[in-house]
């Protein structure tokens, strides 16, 4: 047998900057002028939004490791150290930030001006709108601002994460003070950020921070305004409690939420024309970095923007009323067949296993299930885990109303979530009152594999029923996110699921896993004997295939078993929506990978995973990615789908829509950029997303899809050839 290939770093792509990558890719929706011009505004605000989480966690962490000296939880196999990655993110980060507001400025808020939609400039106000503005600014906007002065006697305050401030340098016309004065305003959050100054059946705006610029004389009585700009901060707001001594976990997570207020600034970022001596006191009182230099290019992190702060901020535009002529059509997502005839949900899982792929299948029986849990006098015991979900969340509700009513509840609340954990804390004490038995998990382990099961009373029997997904119970995030859930009555998947919950729970261990793959145990090991089955198979001139949908794809051993398959002659088809660190088509490596993501109307989350062919083929749904923090230090779960139609459903159906999509598709060629897919020659456009939205309100049946043979081949020709030749063609 051959020498095992030794993988260089040159064979990996860059987490980062494969995650900065796919944030560009949401940019691009916004330039795409084929879009409505409300979802055009939507793909801004999602950009900036994505930024900031970037900036929050990851260049925290690569922050910390360059400057800090901390050792970083994962080894990257493209071997870039922290300091190098820095200053590719800060380069790379400024040409994306510059697109954006090109974007902004030259196409959409112009685009909004021709559809009746205006933001004012300060020259643009007439009689009326000033009369509008001073009425606002005296009734709704002065008893809430805190004009903030810094001098010896002044410190500077502590400037809050994200929080969006207007400087200004004034001089002393009258009064007491010092001649000249640096202040601040911070721009309340309990305000909105774009004002409606226009009359009747107007869409006429102006920015909060213009109006505040032009207030500043009545904010600080006796100066004037000799210059003004805003500014915003991000800080490092990573929750790291995996060496926290703590009994208490609810206590320890609200202490470390109060402490991220005080925790380092990561970016800074100012309007363009802000003076430098503005500027010079904000970095000096940030300790942030402007000017230095890693291997003879400049590192910064100072954004300079041209124009408004903060663009997350157009998510209000994008919600705008009346306004659907602008907005990607509206549909209603299928009703599951229990609601359609009005039968028992309980009786139809017990019937046949049921597959659901949101947004396009209705999230309704998810909510039905724990709803008619709740209230089924036959239910003694409902148990569920709650990673992250809505704010009036249902789901929550049924859950409290379940342990009224004398059943035994138990939920496992996932503290660790996020950016979710103060809403974790509220929803947790709730459930306590009302008497649910609320569980936290594990301190060094998250918990985020999404599951819930039903035990119930059927004559002399107790039958369980189970609901298994790849996202979160969420009815909101549901019409946004696409995720795939299963309903079953298996019993050998509900014994697992028991032992799940008991582990979960009281560390209950030793259960032998039927159906179930778990992470931290063994689901790493079991997603790479399955690459290597398909390996040893294909090496034996068999058939054999892979297919992955993902989040992301990060661990190097999974990659170097990919690598593997391929060298191997094994088909592998991956559908990556975010990071991936796999070089496709490298030759004599990945030669027989293809690799895409598709960005579009929904936020493609569902994790789905194939594994050889025909009737031989394993199908699994999963909560996890193949990285190594779902590997290592969470609780994950992958669930074969075995049932006849959910498995047709999957194969003929879903992922051939994913490989079809020649639209909204993005190709990864093997120096790590991207082409976007277009149809050839004669082909028909296919956009994925859009062929899978259901025809009418009450279909039952998921809409069919042109059918691709697995192995990514069409019927005009091999698949990768028109990759390749579209690439040469950019």
């Amino acid at each position: 047998m051959a020498d095992k290939l030794v993988y260089q770093p040159e064979h990996f792509i860059n987490r980062e900057l494969s995650w900065l990558e796919f944030n560009a890719r949401v940019l691009e929706e916004a330039q795409d002028a084929s879009n409505p011009l409300l979802e055009r505004v939507k793909f801004l605000s999602i950009f900036s939004s994505n930024l900031d989480e970037f900036f929050m966690v990851r260049v925290a962490g690569l922050r910390e490791q360059a400057f800090g000296g901390v050792a970083p939880q994962d080894i990257a196999a493209d071997g870039l150290d922290a300091l190098t990655q820095l200053q590719r993110i800060s380069q790379r980060t400024r040409e994306l930030v510059e697109q954006q507001y090109r974007c902004w400025n030259k196409a959409v808020r112009p685009a909004l001006a021709e559809n009746g939609i205006h933001i004012l400039e300060h020259c643009d106000f007439d009689k009326p709108q000033r009369k509008t503005i001073d009425e606002f600014f005296r009734q709704r906007a002065f008893p809430i601002l805190t004009p903030m002065a810094i001098d010896p006697s002044h410190p500077s305050p502590r400037f809050h994460n994200r929080g969006l401030y207007l400087a200004a340098l004034l001089h002393r016309t009258s009064g007491l003070g010092p001649p000249d004065l640096f202040a601040v305003v911070q721009l309340p959050g309990v305000l909105p950020r774009f004002i409606d100054v226009g009359g009747p059946n107007e869409n006429k705006f102006v920015l909060l921070e213009d109006i505040i610029a032009c207030k500043l004389p009545e904010l600080f009585g006796g100066y004037e305004s000799v210059h003004h700009a805003t500014f915003r901060l991000t800080r490092d707001m990573d929750v790291d409690l995996l060496e926290q001594e703590s009994d208490d976990m609810l206590r320890a997570i609200e202490s470390r939420l109060r402490a991220r207020q005080h925790s380092e600034a990561v970016r800074l970022e100012v309007h363009k024309e802000m003076s430098r001596d503005l500027l010079d006191m904000l970095v000096g009182e940030e300790q942030l970095q402007e000017n230095y230099f890693i291997e003879g290019e400049k590192y910064s992190e100072v954004y300079r923007v041209d124009g408004m702060l903060d663009l997350t901020a157009l998510a209000e535009l994008a919600r705008l009323p009346g306004k659907d002529a602008l907005r990607d059509p509206p549909f209603t997502p299928r009703q599951a067949l229990s609601l359609l005839r009005g039968d028992s949900l309980f009786a139809e899982i017990a019937d046949r296993d049921v597959l659901l792929h949101h947004p396009f299948d209705s999230f309704d029986p998810v909510v039905d299930f724990i709803q008619s849990a709740a209230e089924d006098p036959h239910v003694l015991a409902i148990k569920q885990t709650l990673y992250r979900t809505s704010g009036d969340s249902p789901i929550v509700k049924a859950l409290m109303l379940a342990a009224e009513n004398g059943k035994h509840v138990t939920a496992l609340v996932e503290l660790k979530a996020r950016f979710d954990e103060a809403n974790n804390i509220s929803w947790s004490r709730q459930m306590e009152r009302a008497g649910v038995h609320v569980v936290y998990g594990f301190m060094d382990l998250k918990t985020h594999c999404k599951l819930a099961m039903v035990v119930r009373q059927e004559g002399p029997k107790v039958r369980r029923y189970v609901h298994l997904g790849t996202g979160n119970y969420n009815p909101a995030t549901a019409r946004l996110y696409t995720d795939l859930a299963l309903f079953t009555s298996n019993k050998l998947i509900a014994d697992d699921c028991t032992a799940l919950f008991n582990f979960l729970t009281g560390y209950s261990q030793g259960h032998e896993w039927k159906k179930l793959v778990v992470a931290p145990q063994d689901l790493h090991q079991r997603t790479v004997d399955l690459i290597n089955e398909q390996t040893q198979r294909a090496r034996e001139g068999k058939a054999a295939r892979i297919f992955a949908k993902l989040n992301a794809l990060v661990d190097s051993e999974t990659i170097e078993a990919l690598y593997g398959a391929s060298q191997a002659g094994v088909p592998v088809d991956l559908v990556i929506r975010g990071i991936c660190c796999l070089r496709p088509d490298l030759p004599g490596i990945s030669d027989n990978i293809r690799v895409r993501s598709i960005v579009d109307r929904f936020l493609e989350h569902s994790r789905v995973m194939v594994f050889g062919e025909g009737n031989k083929a394993q199908v699994y749904l999963s909560s996890a990615d193949w990285m190594p923090r779902n590997f290592e230090r969470r609780v994950e779960v992958m669930f074969p789908i075995e049932a006849p139609e959910p498995r047709r459903r999957i194969i003929e159906e879903i992922i051939p829509a994913y490989l079809q999509d020649n639209t909204r598709a993005r190709v990864l060629m093997s120096d790590g950029t991207y082409v976007r897919a277009s149809a050839w020659h004669d082909e028909p456009e296919h956009r994925a997303q859009r062929d899978l939205l259901p025809t009418a309100p009450t279909s039952v049946a998921a809409k069919p899809v042109v059918a691709t043979p697995l192995n990514g081949q069409s019927s005009d020709g091999d698949l990768a050839a028109k990759i390749k030749a579209a690439a040469k063609s950019h």
